[in-house]
C-alpha cells in the first residue's frame, strides 16, 4: 500500500482547498518541483498531482508546473484535472505521466474512459469525488444524481487501473476519512481503490490500512504539509 502525497496546483502554486472551495485555498509552496522533490527525498514512491484550475476550466492550465515536477522526479506521477479528451490523455502520457485520472469525463462519457484503457493499458484511473454519496464533477461545482457506487461499478472489467475515491465533505477539513463509505466502494468492485479526503494523522492511515482490504493507497495533502503526518514514517507504516 502506498502513500500518495497530494500536490494540488492552483495558479502554479501548491495549495490545499477546504472542501473543494477554490476561494478557501492555502498556499504551501510556490515551487511545485521543489515540493515534489522533497516528498521523494522523504521516501515517497508515488505522487498524486491535480490541476485544480484545469478541473474547473475543462482543459490543462498548470502544464508548466506539471512539467517542472516531471523534470525533477523519477517516481510515478498520477495526474488529474481537466483531462477530458484522447488528445490530452495522449499528451500527458507521452510527457511522462504514469497514470491519468479521469473524473468529470468518466461521468459524462464513460465510453471515452473505456477506449482510453484500451489505448493505454494500466495507465488510466477514474477519479470519483462524492458529496453526500453522489458524484460531483466540473471541479466539484456540480453534483449529479449518480451515486459513487454506481459509477464505480460501470468500470468493472474495463481495464481501469484504479479508482481514486474522495469524500469532498472531508477533504481538507482534517476531520478524518470516511472509512465506511470507502470500504463499501472498495468491496463493491475488484478495481484497486485509492482513498482520499480527511486524512488528519497517523491514526487515520492505520484505520484505512487495517479496515479496507482492497486498498491500493492513501492520498494525503494538508496533513503532510503541516507536519501531522511525517512522510517517511507514513511510507513505512503503509508498506508494512
Amino acid at each position: 500500500m502506498y502513500l500518495y502525497p497530494a500536490i494540488d496546483l492552483k495558479d502554479g502554486q501548491c495549495v490545499r482547498l477546504l472542501r473543494g472551495d477554490m476561494d478557501a485555498a492555502t498556499v504551501f509552496n510556490d515551487d511545485p518541483g521543489a515540493q515534489a522533490r522533497a516528498f521523494v527525498d522523504a521516501g515517497c514512491e508515488k505522487l498524486h498531482v491535480v490541476d485544480l484550475n484545469g478541473a474547473f476550466e475543462g482543459r490543462p492550465v498548470n502544464a508548466n508546473a506539471v512539467a517542472r515536477i516531471l523534470d525533477v522526479v523519477t517516481v510515478p506521477v498520477q495526474l488529474g484535472g481537466g483531462i477530458r479528451s484522447h488528445e490530452t490523455i495522449d499528451h500527458w502520457i507521452e510527457a511522462g505521466i504514469s497514470r491519468v485520472i479521469l473524473g468529470t469525463i468518466a461521468l459524462r462519457d464513460p465510453d471515452l474512459v473505456i477506449a482510453a484503457c484500451g489505448r493505454h493499458p494500466g495507465k488510466i484511473a477514474v477519479g470519483i469525488d462524492a458529496r453526500g454519496g453522489y458524484v460531483a464533477v466540473e471541479g466539484w461545482a456540480d453534483v449529479s444524481r449518480v451515486t459513487a457506487l454506481d459509477l464505480a461499478k460501470r468500470f468493472e472489467d474495463t481495464g481501469v487501473a484504479a479508482i481514486i475515491y474522495t469524500d469532498i465533505d472531508r477533504d481538507g477539513a482534517m476531520q478524518g476519512p470516511n472509512v465506511e463509505a470507502t470500504r463499501m466502494l472498495a468491496e463493491a468492485v475488484s478495481i484497486p481503490v485509492i482513498a482520499s479526503g480527511g486524512v488528519s494523522g497517523m491514526a487515520d492511515l492505520r484505520a484505512l490500512r487495517d479496515g479496507i482490504a482492497n486498498l491500493d493507497g492513501i492520498i494525503s495533502g494538508r496533513a503532510v504539509y503541516d507536519g501531522r503526518i511525517e512522510v517517511g514514517e507514513a511510507v513505512r507504516l503503509l508498506a508494512d
